[in-house]
């Protein structure tokens, strides 16, 4: 009998001998296990369709930077490689391109699971990655289900990827997983929103990037290629993700964060206002960084290796696409971020300027009931021009405390006077102009709104002070925004709310109308469940200006509500069986949106929306204990449900993805969840039982143009 030990060696060397005699290969040519040091993000793939694949890797070698690095790609439709349909020897990871590398493989069969891998050859010996496993689409026409899981929002500062663990630990055969934004987050620390210990990035370019802030809130955003590739690289290196990236094929969208926070177009919102922030420079650089490290199949068909310098950049950037997935699913990608118009309501907003005179009030309230046009005729909506001689005091008092104002927001006199000679003109609101004359000690200068004309200004919808997001991004009264913003769309000819751009938008309707598939599902970054804060009937709001209804958010499409009610309308009309899978706002919402199903998942590991309102409910001075805080953190989900009706389902303290299982007749989503408190826990060094205990689920079947729980 054997010794224990020595049995064993005979066994590993007999599995050698008959390994090598089976594939024809020596010793030399096994691969090591020790490739994550040439291979430190791993591997994955992206795209997925009937017959092809795009395959990513980057290979590194600490005694190389700086230079190419040949590797070989071998896919197979076995684990163990013994039946391989790809095997690649010469292609090229490039410094030029971070030494990333994405390969598309064709001629590949449908629905059909794929092994691959890379390696690099150095002093004689092989170094592989680790086995990723992808996966095509269905053929045209094939009557099967489709599951993917969807996701967004994945900070990475102070935080874990305990939602990624869950979803490997679940093992669900997906098809794949649409990421639908936010993949990386632009900021080094951004104490608004980025903290706990133990997760850090840090640039290795730090001179080039953007300082924000000052003193303890000081951080940086990113700005050149170094800086975003930076973030691509530190948030591949956690093994959660690159778990998820080894086991199914993404579909990436991008949505803000993987350029700058807000942004629309090239243009950044740190400021809110005070400086022109269009960068196109800053814009292409993070997107060479994203095709860098984001599998895309943007090319006309050929195969191999993906030049990433032929990607069109901004301003021509087309990262919109389908995928068709057999005959009940066709997915469509949308690209919010890239074509969109600036926030209605401009950062810079002066409180008191008159967005809607009264000639133009009239006609748009021509229709609406005798309560709804005695409203606006209330003293609150009372303006005049403040160019007229009578008010030269006034006038001059105005500018005064605006330039003071600016001053103490940032600006210097100069940019400061520049901005109130815009801005401290012709119609203003006496609602903000006589509360800021009394401020002012000028009480004697107050003008009597009786007999002056209505209007509604920007402080009407919530803008109470100069460069804020309040009024602005968020926290919008909701129907004085809706009557301005449609005022504005009918004026600009709808270039005010054209979220989609031109092209973008005929490619998406004769898509949506065109396909023949059972279920037309549409990828949005930016949630569409209308998120409104009615606290019209809560008497015991002491501050009578808060008893109106509020949009949270007018960053998503809530902030375009004319376009909004268009593009739903149009789809509840014109196709059958959309459904629209969205994300951004860090909380898990299911709704019907003017008769369209609308499913939003939480983020990954981001703060969740509860967390970052109470943050900004306390900041604007109402405590824990307060009625507004009730109403806005702690019965959140309960006052967004009693505003939509529509809202079905409403969760705003956890983490989680969704998953989707689409059949002929119907959607099965699933929420997987686990609570917001645990993400700054890292239980990749915990039992699996620990994680399984915190998560918990909700499902909700989509069927005939609603959502029911199941």
């Amino acid at each position: 009998m054997f010794d224990t030990l020595k049995r064993r060696t005979f066994l590993q060397a007999v599995v050698a001998v008959a390994a090598s005699t089976t594939f024809g290969c020596s010793d030399e040519d096994t691969p090591t296990d020790q490739g994550g040091r040439y291979f430190p993000q791993s591997v994955c793939s992206g795209d997925p369709r009937p017959d092809s694949v795009v395959l990513w890797v980057r290979a590194v070698d600490p005694d190389k930077v700086g230079a190419d690095l040949t590797v070989r790609l071998e896919v197979s439709t076995r684990d163990d490689f013994s039946a391989l349909v790809l095997d690649k020897k010469d292609l090229t990871a490039r410094a030029a391109t971070d030494n990333t590398l994405s390969v598309k493989v064709t001629n590949l069969s449908a629905r059909t699971p794929y092994y691959y891998r890379f390696t690099y050859e150095k002093d004689g010996k092989r170094y592989t990655t680790n086995t990723g496993r992808t996966k095509t689409a269905p053929a045209a026409g094939d009557d099967v289900a489709v599951k993917f899981a969807f996701a967004s929002c994945q900070d990475f500062i102070g935080r874990y990827y305990n939602t990624w663990q869950r979803l490997v630990q679940l093992n669900e055969d997906l098809d794949f997983v649409v990421f639908l934004g936010d993949y990386i987050y632009e900021t080094t620390g951004d104490q608004s929103f980025q903290s706990g210990a133990g997760r850090s990035v840090i640039f290795s370019e730090p001179a080039s990037a953007l300082p924000q802030g000052s003193g303890v809130t000081a951080f940086l955003a990113a700005n050149s290629v170094s800086n975003y590739r930076d973030l691509y690289k530190t948030f591949r290196s956690d093994k959660q993700l690159q778990a998820v990236h080894e086991r199914y094929p993404f579909i990436v969208i991008w949505d803000d964060h993987e350029f700058s926070d807000d942004s629309w177009g090239s243009h950044a919102t740190y400021e809110d206002g005070k400086t022109d922030e269009n960068s196109e420079a800053r814009k292409r650089n993070s997107e060479q960084a994203f095709f860098e490290y984001i599998p895309l199949d943007l090319s006309t068909g050929n195969d191999g290796a993906i030049d990433v310098g032929a990607i069109p950049r901004y301003p021509d950037t087309h990262i919109y696409r389908s995928f068709d997935y057999g005959r009940n699913v066709k997915l469509v990608v949308l690209d919010y971020r890239t074509f969109r118009p600036d926030h209605i309501i401009p950062e810079d907003a002066y409180p008191a300027a008159v967005a809607v005179d009264q000639a133009t009030l009239t006609a748009v309230l021509a229709s609406q009931p005798d309560p709804v046009k005695q409203a606006f005729q209330s003293d609150t909506f009372a303006y005049v021009n403040i160019d007229d001689a009578g008010y030269a005091q006034q006038k001059t008092v105005l500018q005064q405390v605006y330039v003071a104002q600016a001053q103490k927001a940032g600006l210097s006199q100069a940019a400061a006077s520049e901005k109130a000679v815009t801005w401290v003109k012709g119609n203003v609101s006496l609602f903000y102009v006589n509360q800021v004359l009394q401020q002012a000690g000028a009480s004697a200068l107050v003008v009597s709104p009786v007999g002056k004309p209505r209007g509604v200004a920007f402080v009407h919808m919530g803008k109470s002070s100069l460069f804020n997001i309040q009024g602005s991004r968020y926290v919008v009264v909701k129907d004085t925004f809706d009557l301005y913003s449609a005022v504005k769309f009918q004026a600009s000819q709808g270039a005010s709310e054209n979220v989609l751009g031109a092209a973008q938008e005929t490619w998406f309707q004769q898509t949506v109308r065109e396909a023949s598939q059972t279920w037309k599902i549409v990828v949005s970054s930016t949630s569409l469940s209308a998120l409104i804060w009615d606290l019209r009937d809560k008497a015991d709001v002491a501050d009578p200006t808060l008893r109106q209804r509020f949009y949270f958010c007018a960053d998503q499409w809530d902030g375009f509500p004319t376009k909004k009610k268009m593009l739903l309308g149009s789809l509840k009309q014109s196709v059958n069986n959309a459904l629209f899978i969205s994300g951004d706002i860090h909380a898990s919402f299911a709704s019907v949106e003017e008769g369209v199903p609308t499913l939003t998942t939480p983020a990954i590991t981001s703060s969740s929306i509860k967390g970052l309102a109470g943050l900004a409910v306390m900041a604007a001075g109402y405590s824990e204990g307060s009625s507004v805080y009730r109403y806005v953190i702690t019965e959140m989900e309960k006052t967004l449900q009693s505003a939509n009706p529509n809202l079905r389902f409403a969760e705003g303290d956890a983490n989680g993805f969704v998953v989707l299982e689409v059949k002929g007749d119907e959607a099965l989503a699933t929420f997987h969840l686990i609570p917001g408190s645990e993400v700054n826990k890292d239980y990749s060094k915990r039992s699996p039982e620990e994680l399984s205990t915190k998560a918990f689920s909700k499902t909700f079947r989509v069927k005939a143009g609603d959502i029911q729980a199941v």
